[in-house]
């Protein structure tokens, strides 16, 4: 098929669903694979959030934990891919909730989502602003000696600002960002893995890196055995892999720019989060089987830093720590693009207030005034941070603890409602040309459960001092995830009922009806009787596989 062959077909398919293009194609499929695997990056969340597996359970909550919970993602991962081949739009999971729910979970759907994407962006700027910071420092010692966390924040909000003016540009220029990005982080990994593998004088045992524990949380007097550490510490590690793994949905919001997206958007899912998922595997074994002084680490909080410099001479360190820089750059720059598009699209159906501004797009075909809003949303919900916070006489950075947990939340359970939709749709499902067959139902279950039990676990206490109603609460020590996520709900629900349940139609039809047809749904009917072959229908040759060609 033709390029303008394929463009016409995606139109069409867009049509079918409601909507005119009004986005650029110019996305190859190696472009929206490039975008997810660029949120994961396997350069950011292995570092930024190492010490959140190292503190909650250890070497052994990593190097077991790591694959574990990324096969489950890839569960998730593959529900997605089915969803996206059927309905390929910007929107993504608030669109999908509409067509297989209500307008109300698609109302809740829409802002869980947004707020997850939201949390993201700002988790991994913060995150790069902390190594911009620490890259820095291991160049100049004065530099080293001035720190703190105003100055982290300040370096923070001019991350969000240099990505807030390369978002703004052309679509096809994010595009190209993306490209390099994921070479950018295959050559980068593979870098980082030779120096740590090769160039320490000595390495953990294999059982040191398999088996030792830790209990860094002030929890259960540090004690590493009994139920407590099984059933309340080992589980926080999973944030870690959560956190990283996460945002893959990018393919989802990027699928209107995207050629062949029906195709293109379900294989970018599953197959940035399988490889993300064995890179990021090899690179943490690889940073355990580095780390010198187990003790030294804890002291330190579980900074990945720490192992680094145990490990490595200064200018190898300062390399590790450019390469692992400049791949959250890139992260931080797809996170915005794909908050801005999926705020483009829930304000182009009417749920956000003021949408008229969200949805003007610039000369270049860009969602101008979404940018800035989400920068400066990001900048908010990261303010916590400027709180200074030691816990067992080490700092931990409770509040982006905080903000990580609260992106996984809200975007996990933004991916769960249709999910279980789709699950309680059955054989009534329109599945699209990449589809999960009669595999759908288990698969579905399994992703369900996964994010009830992952949200259950973001939201519990990470320290000693976040557990109200005891003699050490401190607020600043609070996971603030259930006030944000909880306080989020409450206002929605309130708003719903006030006013959004007479207002909100669920995602808006723009296209122009041919001469005839009065409605979106007689629009698709005929969209199935000229193409009978986009297989929105069961089809009968599918039932039996998931299609991964």
């Amino acid at each position: 098929m033709s390029v303008t062959q394929t463009q016409s077909s995606d139109d069409e398919v867009l049509a079918h669903l409601g909507y005119k293009p009004e986005l650029k194609r110019s996305w190859s499929g190696f472009s929206n694979f490039a975008i997810s695997f660029s949120v994961i990056s396997i350069l950011s969340g292995p570092f930024i959030s190492f010490f959140i597996g190292w503190n909650n359970g250890g070497p052994m909550a990593i190097s077991w934990g790591w694959p574990v919970v990324s096969a489950l993602i890839l569960v998730v991962g593959l529900c997605m891919g089915e969803l996206v081949s059927a309905m390929p739009t910007s929107g993504g999971m608030y669109y999908w909730a509409a067509k297989l729910g209500s307008l109300r979970s698609s109302y809740f759907t829409g802002w869980l989502d947004f707020l997850g994407l939201l949390a993201i962006v700002a988790a991994v700027a913060y995150g790069c602003a902390t190594f911009i910071d620490l890259t820095l420092s291991s160049f100049n010692g004065d530099w080293a000696a001035g720190y703190s966390l105003t100055r982290v924040f300040l370096i923070f909000v001019g991350v969000l600002v240099v990505v807030t003016i390369l978002s703004i540009f052309s679509s096809h220029l994010l595009a190209i960002f993306n490209n390099i990005s994921v070479w950018w982080h295959v050559i980068g990994t593979v870098a980082i893995i030779a120096i740590i593998a090769f160039l320490p004088q000595h390495h953990a045992s294999i059982a040191d890196v398999f088996t030792q524990r830790v209990n860094n949380t002030g929890m259960f007097s540090g004690s590493t055995d009994g139920l407590g550490f099984i059933f309340v510490i080992l589980p926080l590690a999973v944030i870690l892999p959560q956190f990283t793994v996460t945002g893959y949905d990018a393919s989802c919001h990027m699928s209107e720019e995207t050629k062949g997206a029906a195709n293109s958007a379900a294989k970018g899912i599953w197959q940035a989060i399988l490889y993300s998922a064995i890179g990021g595997w090899i690179l943490l074994l690889a940073i355990l089987f580095a780390v010198q002084d187990p003790a030294a680490v804890t002291a330190s909080g579980g900074n990945v830093v720490t192992v680094l410099n145990q490990a490595l001479s200064g200018p190898w360190v300062s390399a590790v720590l450019v390469i692992s820089t400049v791949g959250q750059g890139f992260c931080a720059m797809a996170c915005m693009t794909s908050t801005t598009r999926m705020l483009f699209a829930f304000s182009r159906d009417g749920a956000v207030p003021g949408a008229r501004f969200w949805t003007r797009l610039n000369k270049k075909g860009v969602p101008l005034y979404s940018v800035a809003l989400v920068a400066v949303l990001a900048i908010v919900l990261t303010l916590p941070a400027l709180v200074e916070v030691d816990i067992n006489g080490a700092p931990v950075p409770v509040a982006f603890n905080a903000v990580v947990s609260i992106g996984v939340v809200g975007l996990y359970l933004a991916f769960a409602i249709p999910i279980y939709q789709r699950l309680r749709a059955g054989s009534a499902f329109k599945r699209g040309t990449w589809n999960l067959g009669r595999h759908y139902k288990w698969l579905s279950l399994v992703a369900v459960i996964e994010i009830g039990v992952t949200t259950v676990i973001a939201i519990m206490p990470t320290s000693l001092g976040g557990i109200p109603f005891t003699p050490d609460f401190d607020w600043k020590y609070f996971n603030y995830t259930p006030l944000v996520v909880g306080g989020t709900l409450v206002v929605l629900w309130l708003a719903w009922q006030l006013r959004v349940k007479n207002t909100y139609t669920g995602p808006r039809s723009n296209v122009d009806l041919p001469d005839g047809l009065t409605t979106a749904e007689e629009l698709e009917i005929e969209f199935e009787q000229h193409h009978p072959g986009h297989d929105h229908h069961q089809g009968h040759g599918h039932k039996d596989r998931i299609d991964i060609s």
